[in-house]
């Protein structure tokens, strides 16, 4: 035991998050990250200068509480997503972590359980020790799929009061068929339980690919959740939001913190939204990348599944911590998720993707590479 955990362990740590982990991916500095889903290409020029104009125009009133409401964020991410969505049905936080947090604090607690399907978003169950909801680990079929009937059976048998979907999962990067949300939402009736499906990444998704939000009508339990960081470039600005019936919206008012939302946050939030037709070309460029990696990664014998998200999940690795730390000794940094066989890598740049491919290449071939 180390000297740090001994000092927290002295500390009244709340029971169920002793022996807890943080969240947390590599921060290294190497010249190609791809570890974490980012959008790699960066915010264009021009939407540079028009968040760098609002947050300007904001910095006057800094003096003042923001807009509690963020009332024109609202509108503006109810035209953005459509599907006859208003104001009154969006909600959004600093980053959809704190959405998912907020939804947490009104709808689970001490006493109730939330349900994910790992493999999944490694955040879910710390976010549920964090609200001090439990945290049940659903099963998976064979190649990490998840049908509507095995999804529906596991809620009506556990009950839980919500439910983690994520469409496209992180981190196989696969698509949920609506049939599951459906199927889930409709076994969850007798335990009223709160339907959540994760869209961190649907920008990303094939064409034609439908999202949970054209089942939101007639469902007050249902909540479809997104961010910015990933297909609007802004990680950094940690940009999450949700839709929802517009009681759920009020849910989470109960247990929001005062002014939550900054005033910088929403300017820029704002002016990426009405920059957004620049950005989305950079999403076709990244769904490009994307497929030449599974495409490739296929080439090389390897076993990449297929991903509606900007990141591609592949196997067929007998040592892949070798395949990850020879990739990082090249000045490439992926994922090693901890699933045997293994790793993940985000779509990059056409250059990025290209370096990951030609080191991963020579790596399996046995040959050393060289810093990128």
């Amino acid at each position: 035991m180390t000297d740090q955990l001994e000092r927290l362990n002295r500390l009244p740590l709340r029971t169920n998050l002793r022996g807890l982990t943080p969240y947390g991916a590599p921060q290294l500095d190497v010249p190609i990250l791809l570890n974490v889903n980012e959008n790699t290409h960066g915010v264009p020029a021009d939407v540079r200068a028009a968040i760098t104009e609002a947050v300007t125009i904001a910095a006057v009133g800094l003096n003042r509480y923001p807009d509690r409401e963020f009332t024109e964020l609202r509108a503006a991410l109810a035209e953005y997503l459509g599907h006859g969505l208003g104001a009154d049905n969006i909600w959004a936080a600093n980053g959809s972590n704190e959405v998912l947090q907020q939804i947490l604090q009104a709808f689970g607690g001490p006493g109730r359980t939330a349900l994910g399907f790992p493999p999944t978003y490694s955040m879910y169950p710390l976010l549920a020790a964090g609200t001090d909801t439990g945290y049940l680990a659903g099963v998976r079929a064979d190649g990490y799929g998840l049908s509507a009937e095995s999804a529906a059976r596991q809620v009506r048998e556990l009950q839980p009061n919500i439910v983690f979907l994520c469409s496209p999962n992180n981190p196989t990067g696969t698509g949920l068929g609506l049939d599951v949300v459906e199927a889930v939402y409709e076994a969850g009736e007798a335990s009223q339980t709160i339907v959540i499906v994760d869209e961190a990444y649907h920008e990303f998704a094939h064409d034609g690919t439908p999202s949970a939000l054209t089942l939101l009508p007639g469902r007050e339990r249902l909540i479809v959740s997104r961010t910015m960081s990933k297909a609007f470039a802004l990680a950094g600005a940690r940009v999450g939001y949700m839709a929802a019936a517009p009681e759920v919206t009020d849910a989470l008012r109960l247990v929001r913190l005062p002014y939550h939302l900054s005033a910088i946050t929403q300017a820029t939030a704002l002016a990426a939204l009405h920059h957004r037709v620049a950005l989305m070309a950079d999403v076709e460029d990244i769904k490009r990348q994307r497929d030449r990696i599974v495409s490739e990664l296929q080439r090389m014998g390897l076993k990449p599944a297929a991903s509606d998200s900007n990141y591609v999940f592949f196997g067929g690795l007998d040592n892949p911590h070798e395949v990850w730390q020879g990739l990082l000794d090249a000045g490439v940094l992926i994922r090693d998720v901890g699933i045997p066989g293994h790793l993940r890598v985000t779509a990059g740049t056409e250059t990025e993707t290209t370096a990951f491919l030609e080191a991963l290449e020579l790596i399996l071939a046995g040959h050393a590479v060289q810093p990128a």
